[in-house]
């Protein structure tokens, strides 16, 4: 009897102590003038049900609260605005108030200097530099080749194999990457490098609480081990007086009229430039195999598309400038792939001063998560937005209409936009002229946080037949 008595009060005292702490932390953020929301618990937050409940937590929260609320996410006071007209609006307006708010695990895991966190003359700097890398010459004369060369060989053994193309797609987002920024192919620091990379990619969206065996405390780790592999890095071809044409190179050479990196600088740059491409590039990737094999009437225009380019071509020829531009259905397939897989949910702003957004007064600090998710499926700018259809994308005012933020927008637009869809154009090239593939296993897919398969997506594939290469 007096142990029933003992779990009764024990129960009954844990519930009245987590009442009183949502009731504290809720009375916290009281302000007449706040979006009406709800903010959990203290230190957490909302945040275990954002990431396990995603799109059904935000979507449950706006029918509570409408679609500008508060919450407390990733160890932050967030707005999530989900409002399209809103959304544009913040992104296209960074000069008045609004700075990029990536999460502390982020920054901490990226580094204080990465493109994506500095603001004012020092992003308009870097993204100079970065633009100079990545304009449509450079893509041309540099990366494409590059390119073509990495695809041909990493696809060249898939033959009669059953593959993970999840684990594919993420080694050659990586790994194409590495060639391309800082000329390292396959070998010892591959292999070192890209466990680590992993981890770090893993880390940056997590609660910032450096503990033993959580991805913050394993991406912090990580980050550490790749910034001392990339400062030997420079320091190798600071020694030799090499002046490589990669993109390493191009940040450590000294040319008048430019700005000049820091070693720390640097350093930031590339594992942000490495960061960005690999989610994109990877899972782009893998989700275009994906919907390629569930919808067979695209995936025969797709390789109509390439099988034509490769008659006008030897079978050595690489692929060009021109023949990339003229995929017209590859790069329909790429951006419907993003639009309905929801590769980007959104992007993360921050006050600098306290500003009004329909009515009500954001506090100076306070996050705002620009939840884009939701205009990629709306009926009045998509018709049928469930259904695989990259013919949508061939009316060329779809792809300039004010609302696409899958890359982004206002002066944040991804940089490294071109690049990205020649890389993901150059694999599906390869593929679909070489092989056919069919799934085994039919493996879950998760779409948030993150895209993936969490046990992978497998799939068996087969050379093309002779006679359908014609």
């Amino acid at each position: 009897m007096a142990i029933c008595i003992f779990v009764f009060v024990a129960v009954l005292g844990v519930c009245l102590l987590s009442t009183i702490l949502l009731r504290w932390n809720e009375m916290r953020y009281v302000r007449k003038d706040l979006p009406p929301g709800s903010m959990g618990w203290p230190v957490f937050g909302e945040t275990t049900e954002f990431l396990k409940q995603g799109p059904s937590f935000i979507k449950n929260q706006s029918a509570r609260f409408g679609s500008l609320f508060k919450t407390h996410i990733l160890g932050c006071p967030t707005i999530i605005s989900m409002d399209p007209e809103m959304n544009r609006y913040i992104l296209m307006n960074e000069a008045k108030g609004f700075v990029p708010g990536y999460p502390q695990s982020m920054l901490d895991i990226l580094g204080t200097y990465n493109i994506a966190a500095v603001h004012g003359s020092a992003h308009k700097n870097m993204r100079g530099a970065v633009l100079a890398l990545l304009s449509p010459a450079m893509i041309r004369d540099q990366h494409l080749p590059k390119i073509d060369d990495f695809m041909r060989k990493h696809l060249s053994n898939w033959d009669n194999k059953v593959i993970d193309i999840q684990q594919k797609t993420k080694e050659m987002a990586l790994l194409s990457s590495l060639k391309q920024i800082a000329g390292i192919e396959s070998g010892s620091m591959c292999k070192e490098f890209m466990p680590e990379f992993f981890k770090l990619v893993l880390g940056t969206i997590s609660l910032p609480i450096n503990l033993p065996s959580t991805n913050y405390r394993g991406g912090v780790q990580a980050r550490q081990s790749i910034v001392s592999m990339l400062r030997q890095l420079i320091e190798e071809r600071r020694a030799c007086q090499e002046i490589k044409k990669d993109m390493l190179g191009y940040y450590m050479s000294s040319e008048e009229n430019r700005y000049k990196m820091s070693d720390e600088e640097i350093i930031d740059q590339i594992i942000t430039i490495l960061y960005s491409g690999y989610e994109t590039i990877s899972t782009t990737s893998m989700m275009a195999v994906k919907y390629l094999h569930d919808h067979p009437r695209v995936l025969q225009e797709l390789r109509k598309e390439h099988l034509a380019l490769r008659e006008s071509k030897g079978p050595e020829d690489p692929i060009n400038w021109n023949d990339y531009k003229s995929m017209n259905f590859t790069r329909a397939v790429i951006l419907e792939t993003s639009r309905l897989a929801t590769i980007v949910n959104g992007v993360l702003r921050k006050t600098t001063k306290e500003m009004e957004l329909n009515g009500y007064v954001i506090p100076e600090g306070w996050r705002i998560y620009v939840y884009t998710r939701e205009t990629n499926y709306d009926s009045n700018l998509y018709p049928d937005p469930y259904s695989f259809n990259p013919w949508r994308w061939l009316n060329k005012i779809m792809d300039a209409q004010k609302y696409l933020f899958i890359f982004g927008g206002g002066s944040r637009q991804c940089p490294g936009k071109e690049l990205g869809i020649a890389e993901i154009s150059t694999f599906l090239h390869y593929f679909v002229t070489r092989y056919r593939w069919e799934e085994i296993g039919g493996e879950e897919l998760v779409k948030f946080p993150r895209v993936e398969a969490p046990k992978g997506l497998h799939i068996k594939i087969s050379a093309l037949p002779t006679e359908e290469r014609k």
